[in-house]
């Protein structure tokens, strides 16, 4: 099971332990790497490394120490973001592996059930990519925060 936690990471299943938001990109990749292989991304624009690695029908996607070109916000340092697609387009059956939020999984239920038990927007950096008519969730992100612009120094 992978399960979200807000504003803190994505628990891996297993003991693979916690990919932390802000974690180096080898502690990162090491925790990866107790479930499956590591394979280094293309170039992510604004990310100065990312990597994937698939896990029972989902691609684990992990970008970081993001950069901020327009200066609208800080740079941040460490896992700024980790997204798990569904190897489908359009899925229309429940992924193998439960991927959690507040005790619902996102990828186990049509998008609509999903949605009625979950208001993403209560969650600062969950993004649900939306699904098609009675499909179910094709994607979830998790992204550290930026941190507010007008408290810089």
């Amino acid at each position: 099971m992978f399960e979200l936690l807000p504003g803190t990471g994505l628990r891996l299943p297993g003991r693979a332990g916690l990919l932390r938001l802000g974690g180096c990109e080898r502690a990162a990749q090491w925790a990866v790497a107790t479930l499956a292989d590591v394979r280094v991304a293309p170039w992510t624009c604004g990310a100065r490394w990312a990597f994937s690695a698939q896990y029972a029908g989902l691609e684990l996607f992990a970008l970081g120490d993001t950069l901020d070109r327009y200066d609208r916000a800080r740079d941040l340092r460490g896992l700024a973001a980790v997204e798990l697609r569904r190897s489908e387009q359009a899925p229309c059956t429940a992924a193998a592996v439960p991927v959690v939020l507040a005790g619902v999984d996102l990828f186990g239920y049509p998008a609509e059930e999903v949605l009625t038990a979950v208001d993403p927007d209560g969650y600062p950096g969950v993004r649900l990519r939306p699904a098609d008519a009675g499909g179910y969730l094709p994607a979830v992100e998790l992204r550290q925060p930026y941190p507010d612009s007008a408290a810089r120094p």
